[in-house]
């Protein structure tokens, strides 16, 4: 949904407008400010002052898309939660940094299958309003018995919340592309590819969603996984569409079946 450019802030301005792709290509070149927020997207004080003002600079609460929003994904999520169904436990889905973004919602939602959502992101002011607007706005699931909930999480650490083969779908939609691009996230960005690795369950899928090209993005997965005594990764990889002249992708992550001798 468009935030009213009105009243924006020109931080604002600049990380609605990275979001939403018209970005470093175009941006690069107005400020050594707009390079020094763009490398600064992997910190906690960036995103607590966008959400602070993004929530400040309108007068109803407006969710924020990284992308695109979860109609454009549905047909990447929702099947593999119907295929992976358990008849005496609800599946762990978890919302990789999911600011305020309606996906986490709307996949608690629309879900028949019971679920358990938790939405994750760094930021508490992003936590903060997501409590919020699901509570006004009474948000109710497709199946009773299906659960959501807001935490704080730097998705560094993730393994110290959630234990090994705990999880059964991880959706990234924006966080790891957030870290890639900033200038100390390059690390950060393969650490957390390895502890979803590793707190998935064997049947468990990681779905990233980006605008890197596949050339680039598979040859990063497969090896950032193995990186520092990692599990190996299987990596696939569909086209979501084009969106606004740019083309994204879904990326489908999943443990490798090491078959022992």
């Amino acid at each position: 949904m468009r935030l009213k450019q009105a009243k924006m802030s020109p931080f604002t301005k600049l990380l609605t407008l990275t979001g939403r792709r018209l970005f470093v290509g175009s941006v690069r070149h107005h400020s050594s400010l707009t390079a020094e927020l763009i490398e600064n997207m992997d910190r906690k004080s960036t995103w607590d002052r966008f959400y602070t003002e993004t929530c400040s600079g309108t007068p109803t609460f407006k969710n924020f898309e990284w992308f695109f929003g979860f109609s454009s994904v549905r047909d990447f999520i929702m099947p593999l939660l119907q295929a992976g169904s358990r008849p005496d436990s609800s599946l762990q889905v978890l919302d990789l940094g999911c600011g305020t973004s309606a996906l986490g919602p709307s996949i608690y939602r629309e879900s028949a299958v019971p679920i358990r959502v938790t939405c994750a992101d760094l930021s508490p002011v992003a936590v903060r309003l997501m409590r919020e607007h699901v509570r006004a706005e009474a948000v109710r699931p497709r199946n009773p018995s299906s659960h959501i909930e807001f935490v704080e999480l730097d998705c560094t650490q993730l393994d110290k919340h959630r234990g090994a083969d705990s999880l059964d779908l991880i959706v990234d939609k924006g966080t790891t592309d957030a870290l890639l691009r900033s200038k100390e996230g390059q690390g950060k960005a393969a650490l957390v590819l390895r502890q979803c690795l590793r707190v998935l369950r064997r049947s468990g899928s990681l779905l990233q969603f980006s605008d890197e090209d596949p050339d680039v993005r598979l040859v990063w997965l497969e090896t950032a996984a193995q990186e520092q005594g990692g599990t190996a990764a299987d990596v696939g990889v569909q086209e979501v569409g084009v969106l606004r002249g740019v083309c994204y992708y879904c990326y489908h992550v999943t443990p490798k079946h090491v078959v022992k001798s």
